[in-house]
């Protein structure tokens, strides 16, 4: 007999794998390869117990997602006041690629989880050489998945290919003195940040992490200190989901953050992390099956964190 949760994301799964709307990201070429098909959802305890549904072993390139976790890197190597000096908390209301969306008095990126935020922040990635950097932003993920992790060459290589806006945006940045001279080596970090492969049962790892206070649920190995995971989900919840982060608070109610290779991980704190991965994605970049699946687990699990009990 199935647990009722693993019931209910069979159900899910079933209903909507018939979805046929949106296309794969195109601007990105490799991305642009995916299989439309390709859907699976992942729920996973604060214990590590997962329900798994779909194709879910299946490894694509995390995209914005990565953003949190690098965020959080930087808040642990440099704290908050440095951090915040050059990268803002607040919401944009603007696509996640806007080239101008510099805060009008500071030049600040609004946010950690826009491309402009994302790129300043790993820029602050600690390291005297390029591969030591490399080698500890590598770290951060693997202590959130638990094993080792690898960049997806292909895709990193496409998205390097054809960044000419996130070029811009990094000199922009460099013009403001929000990031300093190694604007080629910020940017290539995101984009290889951006290019970690993981599958939809790795992403609910990583949120299920977030869920257990920064501890691995089954390495119990620290991914990210107890003090930032506040700040953490605070922006994901705020700008996670970028201009329809509101929609999403509205509809869904929980700390998430969306990739334009189609997945979407959301947090609820203190019992289990959810990934969807489904790689037709609506024009603001969202996953419109993983939309769907957030919008309704959240009403019939009551997940949300503004629902009212009744007493």
């Amino acid at each position: 007999m199935l647990d009722p949760m693993q019931n209910l994301l069979e159900e899910l799964h079933k209903k909507y794998a018939s979805v046929t709307s949106g296309h794969p990201a195109t601007y990105i070429p490799e991305l642009a390869k995916a299989n439309p098909n390709d859907f699976a959802i992942v729920v996973t305890t604060v214990e590590g117990v997962q329900y798994k549904v779909g194709d879910w072993n299946k490894s694509f390139s995390l995209q914005s997602t990565s953003k949190p976790f690098i965020y959080g890197m930087a808040l642990e190597e440099h704290g908050r006041d440095f951090v915040h000096s050059k990268v803002g908390v607040e919401p944009t209301g603007e696509a996640f690629n806007s080239i101008m969306e510099l805060e009008k008095k500071t030049n600040r990126p609004y946010n950690p989880m826009i491309n402009s935020g994302a790129i300043a922040i790993s820029s602050f990635i600690k390291g005297d050489t390029f591969p030591k950097r490399l080698e500890s932003m590598t770290k951060v993920f693997e202590n959130y998945q638990g094993h080792e992790v690898s960049v997806g060459k292909e895709v990193f290589e496409s998205e390097k290919k054809t960044a000419h806006r996130n070029r811009s945006i990094a000199h922009l940045l460099r013009h403001f003195n929000v990031i300093d001279d190694r604007i080629d080596e910020a940017l290539d970090l995101y984009f290889m940040q951006c290019s970690i492969l993981a599958t939809t049962s790795d992403l609910s790892m990583m949120a299920a992490t977030l869920a257990n206070r920064g501890a691995h649920p089954l390495t119990k190995k620290r991914a990210l200190s107890q003090e930032y995971v506040g700040d953490v989900l605070s922006l994901m919840f705020s700008c996670g989901m970028y201009d329809s982060s509101g929609e999403w608070a509205y509809t869904v109610g929980v700390p998430a953050k969306s990739g334009v290779s189609g997945a979407i991980f959301g947090v609820v704190p203190g019992e289990f992390g959810i990934a969807v991965y489904s790689p037709p994605i609506d024009e603001k970049g969202h996953s419109i099956r993983g939309l769907r699946v957030f919008e309704e687990l959240s009403k019939r699990c009551q997940l949300s964190i503004f629902r009212v009990t009744k007493t």
